[in-house]
């Protein structure tokens, strides 16, 4: 397989422009006259990334035919609202590396962390109350709450090795896949779209951000920092039991399913992740993950069929496809 850390660009290419205007109201509107947050500012415009989230407003946008001239506005108070929920995200997981780069809680320190992570909403919202149509506000409102929703409930499921897929994915969807689906749902809808397609995209949305969660948890287990960009193992530090680990403990005996909870939990442990290694085979769980991953894109592209052919249906489709071949 190619990898796919070169293919993200080339397979966007049909939306470059698009991007590109996009890219230009970030840096507008990423910017302030307070000397201490446009350094901070200039620090996180490297965390902007694949821009994937940005890139499905404008691709649902395209392919539904609901394209408007505010599309660019819309994509970039998603890709914002993205912003915020990296900076924040760190500072749960003390994560000390964001694609490569020092986080903000570390550069700074938690508390300035999360008043940046404010500041972008904030940011986020204010642009979305300049549009011609409140939906992006309302929307995104209900989504933002759904992520935050999210986050409460997988920190009141740490060391939860007994939860179920279902409860698993509920709570993944909310964290991660609540803002794909918001992306694609509003491309498809803003300002005033077909509800069909747009639910049907939405959905779309929906399963590819779940299988990039898994995607994601698959790779906090078996990556590296440098090939993810980001500290690994941070899951098994914190306590969040994720979908491999889940089908690990489910089919074990007693006696292993100590030593994975030991691996969680024994005091001043210095390699967790590595420590689970050790004591349990993870491969099955890690091919039922990928599987899982595998069958929710499968769902999802059959779900553009509601879109009529042609070359921004199939990026979209490629796009989608992208999530099971990441390496970070």
């Amino acid at each position: 397989m190619s990898d796919p850390s070169g293919e993200l660009p080339n397979l966007l290419a049909p939306i470059e422009a698009d991007l590109e205007r996009t890219r230009e109201v970030l840096d507008r509107e990423l910017s302030d006259n307070s000397p201490a947050v446009r350094d901070m500012l200039d620090h996180i415009s490297r965390f902007r990334g694949k821009q994937l989230r940005a890139a499905m407003v404008l691709l649902c946008g395209r392919a539904s035919g609901a394209w408007g001239p505010e599309h660019p506005q819309v994509a970039a108070v998603v890709e914002m609202i993205h912003l915020a929920t990296l900076v924040h995200d760190d500072v749960l997981d003390g994560a000390s590396v964001r694609r490569r780069v020092a986080s903000v809680n570390t550069r700074w320190d938690n508390q300035v962390a999360v008043l940046l992570g404010d500041w972008l909403y904030a940011r986020a919202f204010a642009l979305s109350t300049r549009l011609q149509s409140p939906l992006v506000s309302r929307h995104l409102a209900l989504t933002t709450q759904k992520i935050c929703k999210g986050e409460i409930e997988q920190a009141g499921h740490r060391y939860d090795f007994d939860l179920s897929r279902d409860g698993y994915e509920a709570i993944a969807g909310a964290k991660t896949a609540s803002l794909y689906a918001a992306a694609c749902e509003l491309g498809a809808l803003y300002p005033d779209g077909d509800e069909r397609t747009a639910s049907e995209l939405g959905l779309f949305g929906w399963e590819v951000g779940l299988a990039f969660q898994i995607v994601d948890d698959v790779l906090d287990l078996t990556g590296t920092q440098e090939e993810v960009g980001k500290p690994v193992g941070n899951d098994v530090d914190d306590g969040k039991v994720t979908l491999p680990v889940l089908h690990v403990y489910a089919s074990a005996d007693n006696s292993q399913r100590a030593a994975i909870r030991d691996a969680y939990t024994e005091p001043g442990l210095a390699d967790r992740v590595g420590r689970l290694r050790e004591v349990c085979d993870l491969r099955p769980g890690l091919e039922a993950a990928r599987g899982r991953a595998d069958e929710l894109l499968r769902t999802a592209l059959g779900r553009l069929s509601v879109l009529p052919d042609g070359p921004i249906r199939e990026t979209l489709a490629r796009a989608g496809s992208f999530v099971l071949q990441r390496r970070y």
